[in-house]
């Protein structure tokens, strides 16, 4: 089978600088594939080239005949004169869009917390993206080309976009820095670095291994090749030497890779380091009420955090995790009770703001001015230029101005600043936003020999598992809590949670429309279902109810056999547009009528509850 999109001997320059050159491949029918490689690499270029918003330099970018292809790019195109219904839904009521179980699904998550008839043009950016996510998703595209799909979702979103996208038949090219969702989520991998791109079979475990192992025999063979150059200088000047036995190698993949690697943490060392620099106690929540707004984020709370505790805090958006921060920082002051802090605490806090202090500044001016050279926990002096290059930052970007930086560039000067003026108690506040995965590996690295106390505010659920120990979650009940199952147990009481609220949420978003479409069920599902006086069994009303509601269940399965026959109909009449919209038509009246007597069902079925 032919592939939906092909590149072909494809370069992409910009300046000077060889982005892509010459790069040959394709996406195929139902393939999930990801893309990973430094910020700047070309990731978001690849899929500017695939959807055919940039055109290459030189070689082909080919299309399928008839290629439904949707795009999540980075960009804002969302119209400010419009409602969230008609850029999301086209306008459709509710009694038209929650009758289906997709739109329905992905409204819930997505929208979540944001009026359908609010306009465009108060959004904020993340509400924005997930509106343009959601617009997408409700959209039967043959391909998916998602970049940074989960940017402004919480843990809980994130996982059900992974679930969403599996359970699609389209195929899908995705870059994210999410490392979880891309194991989640993607079958191949592709690394797109220095104009090339590898490709990987499996997600981004198996990418790990699999480049691991490749980098280990490209090692193995420069090996070789460097013995042999030494053995033909050797015979140029005494002649041929001695037989000499060839060395050996191991190849035994991943276990071979990491049976002699230590763990990420000495976690002892680590505590014993951290309670001699930061003492017995660091940070006390007594009892804290925390109100903001109409909304109580804690109540009756209290959370004692000690010397190298690593803790991650998850919760839905809008549960109160910045505002715990915070408040853990001393930026809020808490409604009730006390946050004490302990005399020997050294706190740094990582907000979400990447605004530059001062834009006229140099990048290593700046981070010298913190520091010129720390010592990491081995004991190793590192001066400020080399901190700076595993961070990112080489050649002319060491002397850029802070004004001139992207987004991705002063999140990590941010970062690298804030670990060099030493603290002993961090805050990071989704501190992998606009990281491409080699800098998240760089501070997970710094992290793992760092002792002090962490707090960890992240939708990367790799990363919150990587760097911490324990995980606590906001459940929007006024408590903190540990989770032992980690960001696992969380989503486990969400969906807990959840099998009651689809319900509760339908009720109290029921239609006003719905009431037009058929007056003879008053108020719609939500009136029938919350208050519809209960028949007394055996009454008159009781027999009626049943009556009604198996007349609608032979009128339900009648329908439901005519939309089979008109789907059929459908894809027999693929190219025929004229039967096509008689079609079409049909399957709305159909529709139309469904919705009707749904409703109907649903007042007769609370009679007989």
């Amino acid at each position: 089978m032919s592939n939906l999109v092909n590149l072909e001997k494809v370069t992409k320059s910009y300046g000077i600088r060889i982005l892509l050159d010459e790069i040959s491949l394709g996406v195929g029918v139902g393939e999930r594939i990801g893309i990973v490689g430094r910020n700047g690499d070309g990731k978001t270029t690849l899929l500017n080239l695939m959807a055919g918003s940039e055109e290459p330099d030189s070689g082909r970018v080919s299309r399928s005949r008839g290629l439904h292809l949707g795009y999540l790019d980075q960009r804002d195109l969302l119209d400010d004169n419009h409602s969230v219904r008609e850029v999301v839904l086209a306008g459709k009521a509710d009694h038209q869009w929650a009758a289906e179980a997709t739109p329905r699904e992905v409204v819930e998550v997505l929208l979540a917390g944001i009026e359908l008839d609010r306009s465009v043009h108060g959004l904020s950016g993340g509400e924005r993206r997930r509106c343009s996510l959601a617009r997408l998703l409700l959209e039967p595209d043959d391909l998916l080309i998602l970049d940074e799909p989960t940017n402004h979702l919480d843990v809980e979103a994130v996982a059900w976009l992974a679930d969403h996208l599996k359970r699609r038949s389209s195929a899908l090219v995705v870059v994210t820095h999410d490392r979880w969702f891309l194991d989640e989520v993607c079958e191949q991998t592709w690394e797109v670095h220095d104009g090339v791109i590898d490709t990987y079979e499996g997600g981004y475990a198996a990418f790990v291994l699999a480049k691991n192992e490749r980098m280990r025999q490209a090692a193995a063979r420069e090996q070789r090749r460097q013995n042999l150059m030494r053995k033909e200088l050797a015979w140029l000047r005494r002649g041929a030497p001695a037989r000499t036995s060839k060395p050996k190698f191991r190849i035994d993949a991943a276990n071979a890779l990491i049976e002699d690697e230590p763990p990420p943490r000495d976690r002892l060392a680590l505590e014993r380091f951290a309670t001699q620099r930061l003492g017995k106690d660091v940070i006390d929540l007594e009892d804290v009420d925390l109100v903001r707004g109409e909304r109580t984020l804690l109540k009756h709370a209290t959370w004692r955090l000690g010397p190298g505790d690593r803790v991650g805090i998850v919760g839905v958006n809008g549960a109160g995790k910045t505002s715990v921060l915070s408040l853990v920082s001393g930026l809020l002051n808490p409604t009730h009770g006390r946050v004490k802090h302990g005399r020997t605490v050294a706190l740094a806090h990582l907000t979400q703001d990447v605004t530059a202090e001062d834009p006229e500044l140099r990048v290593l001016g700046a981070i010298e001015d913190v520091r010129r050279v720390t010592r990491n926990a081995g004991g190793q002096d590192i001066s400020a230029t080399s901190m700076l290059e595993r961070f990112g930052f080489t050649g002319d970007r060491l002397t850029a101005r802070l004004g001139d930086l992207s987004g991705g560039e002063r999140r990590r000067f941010q970062l690298l600043k804030l670990l060099l003026s030493e603290p002993n108690v961090l805050l990071l506040d989704e501190p992998t936003n606009d990281l491409d995965i080699e800098t998240l590996a760089v501070l997970e690295d710094f992290l793992d020999g760092w002792p002090g106390t962490l707090i960890v505010v992240s939708h990367d659920r790799y990363f919150l598992e990587r760097v911490t120990d324990s995980v606590w979650a906001l459940m929007g009940d006024g408590g903190i809590g540990m989770l032992p199952g980690g960001v696992d147990e969380y989503l486990e009481r969400r969906r807990a949670t959840l099998l009651v609220e689809p319900v509760e949420t339908a009720v109290t978003s029921a239609p006003a429309e719905a009431s037009t479409s058929s007056p003879s069920t008053g108020s719609g599902p939500a009136a029938g279902t919350v208050s519809a006086p209960k028949a007394k069994p055996g009454s008159a009303e009781e027999r009626a109810a049943r009556k009604v509601v198996a007349r609608i269940d032979k009128q339900l399965e009648r329908i439901a056999q005519r939309e089979v026959e008109l789907n059929e109909r459908m894809a027999a009449a693929a190219s025929d547009y004229a039967e096509l919209g008689k079609v079409s038509a049909e399957l709305s009246e159909l529709a139309e009528e469904k919705d009707v007597l749904e409703l109907e069902w649903l007042e007769a079925a609370a009679v007989l509850e």
